[in-house]
């Protein structure tokens, strides 16, 4: 059966005043119904200041990053869409009419992006709302149907994520800051809409349940309704919320209370013009320019700090040789540490001196590793941290010393490996790594291993 998915992103922007108030937008530190005033939760004759023109301008940029055509011939109104819920204490949410569209990302259309503002929260639970959330600003994403599968919209999320993050005008996704709802239909069925989901993961576990669920009812012979479902997260399963409305339900008019938008090219040139690169373009540009792989371009622009950072090294050294690094070194010693390229402190200048060591032969990649790894704990000078491990290289002689009194100790490995039993040269050169604790380069010891032992024969 054809699976047709239909994504509405909601992604909350960085910015530190509410949409429509001058009420900060910290909703998550501060005790309940703290940052709000009249504005944001609805008092009667309280009138909103006009859109938070910082957020009006991140969106555009968003926009452009993804290839939509600014609205710029025509009114944008600021619309009300009423519904009644407790985290909407106006009983209508602001929203606008789009400012871009016809935009592409991971092959899937953009149809839409609108500006929107976010309800409250209401705890069903307990019976409470807080309203600290309400009116923080988003940016709507809406895509065409083009996507075919679970696996295509997690791909596509975690790269739009990634787009997002890369304009540095929007929270980070934990904590909420992302919600979307999906739409899927299978061919014979009718359209459902899935809410309540706030994770790239979440909306592949409720496509993966929806499509099981209505694919059996349709192979009962039974209707799968329009509807609109909710997702509960700690079940992994969708739930009926009411009859998917029509736009029409929604009793849509514009605010009278706010001029509307007028985008214009001037202010859209503006924002082009101190907008970042896009992190697809850039990976593509990385390929052709640096003469680097695919997979290492992806890593590298995986944060936009990560390929400012290659970009000034590859500029110093061999490119490829940055890239290698950067896609296995630096992001294993990274992960470990749990830090972000965004949290490194060592400059272009020394991870450009220890890659110039490794070049040189000065060092072994192995122990240009554990130099990065005090790098990125104590920056400072490679030679002087090459120093203070103490990993200087070892002499020829020194290194075969080593290489004879382990084999003089280990006559049986050797026996071993003249059998055929290739493992038994690894059980050595361990042995002489540990004995140099380290200093010595495993490819020197294999190789006179190699070569001392068949000289033996």
């Amino acid at each position: 059966m054809k699976v047709k998915i239909g994504l509405e992103i909601h992604q909350q922007m960085a910015t530190e005043r509410k949409m429509y108030c001058n009420c900060p937008t910290n909703y998550q530190d501060v005790p309940p119904n703290t940052n709000v005033c009249p504005i944001c939760t609805g008092m009667p004759g309280s009138k909103p200041l006009p859109p938070n023109e910082r957020t009006v301008d991140a969106a555009i940029e968003i926009a452009l990053m993804l290839g939509c055509k600014i609205i710029t011939d025509q009114t944008i109104y600021i619309q009300r869409k009423h519904y009644d819920y407790p985290d909407l204490p106006s009983g209508y949410q602001r929203t606008s009419l789009p400012i871009a569209k016809d935009g592409e990302l991971q092959g899937v259309r953009i149809r839409e992006v609108h500006l929107e503002e976010d309800p409250g929260q209401y705890d069903p639970v307990a019976g409470t709302a807080d309203y600290n959330r309400s009116g923080v600003p988003l940016v709507e994403i809406v895509t065409e149907p083009d996507i075919r599968s679970p696996e295509e919209a997690r791909k596509f999320l975690r790269v739009l994520t990634r787009v997002l993050e890369y304009t540095g005008k929007v929270r980070p996704e934990a904590g909420g800051a992302m919600r979307m709802d999906v739409n899927i239909s299978l061919e014979g069925g009718g359209r459902v809409e899935v809410k309540n989901i706030n994770s790239v993961k979440g909306a592949y576990r409720a496509l993966k349940f929806e499509i099981i669920r209505q694919r059996e009812k349709l192979k009962r012979g039974e209707v799968v309704v329009r509807e609109t479902r909710a997702y509960l997260e700690s079940q992994m399963t969708t739930v009926p919320m009411r009859t998917k409305e029509l736009e029409e339900d929604y009793r849509y008019i514009p605010d009278p209370d706010i001029y509307p938008l007028i985008l214009d090219a001037g202010r859209v040139k503006s924002v082009r013009k101190g907008m970042v690169e896009a992190p697809h373009l850039r990976e593509q540009r990385l390929v052709k320019q640096y003469k680097i792989s695919r997979g290492a371009a992806g890593v590298i622009v995986s944060e936009r700090e990560l390929a400012n950072l290659y970009e000034a090294v590859a500029r110093e050294v061999d490119p490829k040789l940055a890239s290698t690094w950067f896609r296995t070194r630096l992001k294993k010693v990274l992960n470990y540490m749990k830090l972000s390229a965004a949290d490194v402190r060592f400059t272009p200048k020394q991870i450009v001196s220890l890659l110039r060591m490794v070049e040189a032969g000065e060092v072994t990649p192995e122990q240009g590793e554990l130099i990065l790894r005090e790098l990125v704990k104590h920056p400072s000078d490679p030679h002087k941290l090459l120093q203070k491990l103490g990993l200087k290289g070892l002499k020829l002689a020194e290194l075969r010393a080593a290489v004879a009194k382990v084999i003089h100790a280990n006559p049986r490995a050797m026996k071993d490996y003249l059998a055929g039993k290739e493992e038994a040269l690894h059980f050595l050169a361990g042995k002489v790594m540990k004995l140099t604790h380290g200093r010595a380069d495993p490819r020197k010891v294999v190789k006179l291993l190699r070569a001392k032992i068949v000289g033996k024969k």
